[in-house]
């Protein structure tokens, strides 16, 4: 068993493996995983961003930012939870399985994040431990992680697009979920500068959905010939 699986509170990995959708259709076994998604969100993002500032010395923010991208984006991210063994430990609800929900990436992913978030609070808060877990895993692909400027994320195009000219804000974003079953919903976003809409788009995801929306604003800058 990998080590990101050994946990002192079995009821803390027991819910960052649980799945909204296994709650609906069991209510009464405990609590589902988003809030410790959203800890090992922001986790992920930290270690990833420190770890990719110390190793390549040489490169600017604007090549650090497309690698942390692609680094922790959900197809990595639910390579990850294949390497460590969580595809078939997650607690799916019978639609979501029926759906091959064990190889959906979506699901792969947020549960790699809610078991980083949970691993982080089985040791005490402690981001050390955690990152002794996680850089090996950055260490086995950072090499083979290319990405070219244009396929540089949209949300980060578009924030420099925002920055150059002259925007202090940075863009913000208004997600939410409009549809779908609990395995696979279906979510809106909306991205503002300055409380004026640029853009719009949907998703499987909220990052899927604020990608689209940043695409959409990119999108309606070119149409008016200010990109």
């Amino acid at each position: 068993m990998h080590k990101l699986l050994t946990f002192r509170n079995e009821k803390l990995l027991r819910q960052a493996l649980t799945h909204r959708s296994y709650i609906n259709e069991n209510p009464g076994e405990g609590e589902q995983n988003e809030r410790l998604e959203f800890l090992g969100d922001a986790l992920l993002n930290f270690l990833s961003g420190e770890y990719l500032y110390s190793r390549y010395p040489e490169q600017g923010e604007d090549e650090l930012t497309r690698r942390r991208s692609a680094l922790v984006d959900e197809k990595q991210l639910a390579k990850f939870a294949l390497e460590v063994g969580l595809d078939f430990r997650m607690r799916l609800g019978r639609g979501a399985i029926r759906d091959g929900g064990f190889q959906n990436p979506n699901l792969l992913s947020s549960t790699f994040e809610a078991v980083v978030g949970a691993y982080y609070l089985d040791n005490d808060s402690n981001t050390e431990v955690v990152r002794a877990i996680i850089e090996p895993l950055f260490d086995s692909v950072s090499e083979k992680i290319v990405v070219p400027r244009s396929n540089v994320d949209s949300k980060n195009r578009f924030q420099e697009w925002v920055q150059g000219n002259g925007i202090t804000n940075p863009p913000k974003y208004d997600t939410k979920q409009v549809g779908g079953p609990s395995h696979a919903p279906e979510f809106i976003a909306k991205v503002l500068v300055d409380g004026k809409e640029y853009g719009e788009g949907t998703g499987r995801n909220k990052k899927d959905a604020e990608k689209a929306a940043a695409e959409d604003a990119l999108a309606r800058l070119k149409k008016k010939g200010l990109l």
